[in-house]
C-alpha cells in the first residue's frame, strides 16, 4: 500500500482499494478514498438539491473545530468560477494513473481536473474566446469581463461523461454550445452541438432561441437521458426580446431538443415579458418521475396575464418532455404578490425549489423553494398550490430572511428530517413535524449567529453527517464579500446540534476573493472525503485535516493559455454609482456615493431597452456621456449592490 502526502500523490497499485488511517501522526489526506467517498456529480449532490453528503466520517463537528482543520492548497485557476466544483472518486486519467479527480470550470471556457489531494492540475481543456461584456445587451455588470462557464456542468459517471454548456465568440456571434466530454480525458465524445430551440406563442407564431440576449446560469440537470438547461436574462435587459427558456440536449448524440419558455404570450402592454429561470445558479431539480422544478422571476409588472401562458413569480414543474405544466405555485396575497413582487424588483426566482426526500405522514412528497421576499414556501408536490387571489394555497410560510439563496436538508439522529434555510444572513434549521392526518409543519430548531456576508442577503450551504449518527452533522457555508477591499469570502461551518436552539460556528476561514463585486458570489461548498471545496476568483481552495503547522501549498499551471484579451477595453462612457432619489417625468436623480446629487436622462437606455425598473432607494450603475448642464445621457442603467462599500470606482 502506497501512501499520498500532502506534497505528492501516488496513485494505488489497486484501483479503488481504500486506505486506513493509520494513526493521529498522519495526514487524514493520506488516502486516496474514506470508506465513505461519494462522488458529487452534480450541482448540490443530487438531482433533489439537498446538498447532503451522508457519508462524511472523517470531517464531524470535533475534527472541524480542532486544529488540524485547515487550508490544504490553493490552485490557480485562468478566470472566475461561478459554477460549483463537481467530484469523482478514482478517476482514470489518460497517462497520469488513477485519482481522485475535481473537475471545476471556469469563466474562461476552461475545463480543469485536478487531482483532489494535492492540487495538481492533471489536465487542463479550454474551449475558446467567451463573450466579452462589450458584446452583452447593456454591458450587464452582474457579470465579469467575459462570460464563458457561468453555470454548474453535470457527470454521468456510468457514461464517464462530463456534460458542460459553454459561451463563445469565436464568430462575434454569441453562442451558445453544449460539450460531451470524456472524463479520462477532456475530449468530446461527440461533436460540439450549437444550443437551438423554438416554442410556440399564444398566436401561433414560433419564437426562436437566441444565444445573444439568453444567460445560461442555473446548474444543469441531467435525467431522462436528457440534459437540462434553463436560461434568464442579462440583468433584466431587452425585455422585449428575452423569455425564461428550458432546452434539453440528448445524452447519446448531444441533439438538442425543441425547448420551452416561461412567457408564451405574443403581446404585452409594454412588450416586456421575461419570467426567466437564474435562481441564482441553483440548479433545476426533479423528483421521483422525473418531472422539473424550477422558480422563475418578474415579468411586466402591469400585465395581468399569468398562468398558463406566463409563469412569472412561480414555482413550475414541468413534464420531462417540456411538453406541460404539471402543477404551479404563484405567490397571491395582493399586498405582496406577483405583481407587487414585479414592481419591487423583489422577484421570486432569487431562489431554487429544492425536493424533500419523502416523508411519512399524509403528505410524503414535499418541496421548499424561497426568494427575495424571505418567505419559505412548503409545497405538497402532487399540488403546489396554483394561484389564489389574496392568499397563498401551501401547507406552510414561514420567515428565513431575504433570500438570493437555496435550501439544504439531511435527517437527524431521531430519523426526522431537517431543512436547513440561509436567508438574510443566518443558518436556520427546521425541523419537518409530519402527521397521520393533518399537513407537515416546519418547526424551527437551531439557528445560527449571524455571517459576516455582503452583496445581496443570503448565502449558499451544504450538510455532511456520517449516515445519521448523533453528533455528525456539519453544516457548511460561504459568505459574500461586504466591501471591495478586501473582497474576502469566508467559509463557515456550524454544528446544528449545540443545544440551547443554537447552531454553533465551529470554524471560519478565508476561502478565496471575489472582486466582481457587481455579480453575485453564488458559491456553495463541495465536501467529500475529508476535505472542502471552494472555487472563486481565479482559485480553488482545499481544505481538509492535517498536521498542526502544516503550509499550504499553492498549486499553478507553468504556463495556461488564455483566451481573454490581457487588456479587455473598458465599455465607452463615464460610470457614476449612486441611490436613486427622485424620478422627475423622464428625468432620473442618483446620489451619488460623495452625496452629490446627479441628473441623468434615461432616454437612451430606455430605447435600448438597457434600463432596469427605476425604484427610489435602490443602487444604480447609470453609464453614459454628460452634457454641458451636467446631465448624464444614460445609454444603460441596471441595479448594483445597495452597499456602497461594494461600488466600483467612478469614471
Amino acid at each position: 500500500m502506497r501512501i499520498t502526502s500532502l506534497l505528492g500523490h501516488t496513485a494505488p497499485s489497486q484501483p479503488g482499494k481504500f486506505f486506513s488511517i493509520l494513526g493521529a501522526a498522519l495526514l487524514t489526506t493520506v488516502s486516496l478514498a474514506q470508506a465513505g467517498n461519494p462522488d458529487v456529480t452534480t450541482y448540490h449532490n443530487d438531482r433533489q438539491r439537498t446538498g447532503w453528503n451522508n457519508q462524511e466520517s472523517l470531517l464531524t463537528p470535533t475534527t472541524v473545530a480542532g486544529t488540524s482543520f485547515q487550508k490544504l492548497a490553493t490552485v490557480v485557476l485562468d478566470e472566475q468560477v461561478d459554477a460549483q466544483p463537481l467530484y469523482v472518486a478514482r478517476q482514470p486519467i489518460e497517462g497520469k494513473g488513477v485519482h481522485n479527480t475535481v473537475y471545476v470550470a471556469t469563466e474562461n471556457n476552461s475545463v480543469y481536473a485536478i487531482d483532489a489531494q494535492t492540487g495538481t492540475i492533471l489536465l487542463h481543456r479550454n474551449f475558446g474566446v467567451p463573450v466579452p461584456l462589450s458584446a452583452i445587451p447593456g454591458g450587464c455588470p452582474n457579470n465579469v469581463r467575459s462570460v464563458g462557464i457561468n453555470s454548474t456542468p453535470v457527470i454521468d459517471p456510468a457514461a464517464g461523461t462530463l456534460y458542460v454548456l459553454t459561451y463563445n465568440y469565436g464568430t462575434k456571434q454569441p453562442t451558445y454550445y453544449f460539450h460531451a466530454l470524456d472524463l479520462s480525458t477532456l475530449k468530446d465524445k461527440v461533436a460540439r452541438k450549437m444550443a437551438s430551440g423554438s416554442a410556440t406563442l399564444t398566436d401561433g407564431t414560433v419564437f426562436p432561441f437566441s444565444s445573444a440576449t439568453n444567460r445560461q446560469r442555473a446548474a444543469l440537470l441531467l435525467s431522462h437521458k436528457t440534459v437540462y438547461a434553463a436560461f434568464t436574462s442579462f440583468c433584466d435587459n431587452i425585455p422585449s426580446k428575452t423569455r425564461g427558456w428550458i432546452l434539453g440536449f440528448q445524452t447519446g448524440t448531444a441533439k438538442p431538443n425543441s425547448g420551452m419558455i416561461a412567457n408564451k404570450l405574443a403581446t404585452s402592454p409594454k412588450s416586456y415579458f421575461l419570467s426567466t429561470i437564474w435562481m441564482s445558479g441553483y440548479g433545476l431539480a426533479t423528483d421521483q418521475y422525473e418531472n422539473i422544478y424550477f422558480v422563475t422571476g418578474n415579468s411586466d409588472p402591469t400585465n395581468t396575464q399569468f398562468y398558463p401562458n406566463n409563469l412569472a413569480e412561480s414555482v413550475v414543474k414541468l413534464t420531462p418532455d417540456l411538453a406541460h405544466v404539471a402543477s404551479y405555485f404563484t405567490p397571491g396575497t395582493a399586498a405582496t404578490g406577483r405583481q407587487a413582487l414585479d414592481q419591487s424588483d423583489l422577484d421570486f426566482g432569487a431562489g431554487g425549489a429544492m425536493i424533500i426526500p419523502n416523508q411519512p405522514g399524509k403528505y410524503p412528497r414535499l418541496t421548499v423553494a424561497a426568494g427575495k421576499v424571505g418567505t419559505m414556501y412548503l409545497m405538497n408536490q402532487l399540488s403546489l398550490g396554483g394561484y389564489t387571489n389574496g392568499s397563498d394555497n401551501v401547507l406552510q410560510t414561514v420567515d428565513i430572511g431575504q433570500c438570493y439563496c437555496g435550501p439544504s436538508y439531511y435527517q437527524g439522529a431521531d430519523g426526522v428530517g431537517r431543512v436547513i434555510s440561509s436567508g438574510g444572513q443566518k443558518v436556520k434549521v427546521w425541523k419537518i413535524v409530519t402527521s397521520p392526518t393533518g399537513a407537515p409543519q416546519l418547526v424551527q430548531e437551531s439557528e445560527s449567529p449571524p455571517i459576516t456576508s455582503g452583496q445581496d442577503s443570503g448565502f449558499f450551504t451544504s450538510v455532511t453527517s456520517n449516515g445519521t449518527t448523533a453528533g455528525s452533522q456539519v453544516i457548511w457555508g460561504l459568505s459574500r464579500p461586504n466591501r471591495q477591499n478586501p473582497s474576502a469570502i469566508q467559509l463557515y461551518a456550524f454544528d446544528p446540534n449545540a443545544g440551547g436552539g443554537q447552531a454553533k460556528t465551529i470554524f471560519i476561514g478565508n476561502a478565496g476573493v471575489w472582486p466582481d463585486s457587481d455579480g453575485n458570489a453564488n458559491l456553495v461548498p463541495m465536501v467529500t472525503n475529508g476535505h472542502v471545496y471552494v472555487a472563486s476568483y481565479k482559485q480553488l481552495t482545499i481544505f481538509g485535516l492535517a498536521k498542526a503547522g502544516t503550509a499550504a501549498r499553492t498549486v499553478a499551471e507553468p504556463q495556461v493559455a488564455t483566451a481573454i484579451e490581457e487588456a479587455a477595453p473598458a465599455l465607452p462612457g463615464h460610470v457614476v454609482y449612486g441611490k436613486l432619489i427622485a424620478v422627475q417625468g423622464t428625468t432620473l436623480t442618483l446620489e451619488t456615493r460623495s452625496g452629490e446629487h446627479l441628473t441623468v436622462d434615461p432616454a437612451v437606455a430606455k430605447k435600448n431597452e438597457t434600463e432596469n425598473l427605476p425604484i427610489i432607494g435602490r443602487a444604480y450603475q447609470a453609464r453614459g456621456e454628460y452634457d454641458r448642464q451636467g446631465v448624464l445621457h444614460a445609454v444603460a442603467l441596471q441595479r448594483v449592490k445597495d452597499q456602497a462599500e461594494l461600488w466600483k470606482a467612478d469614471r
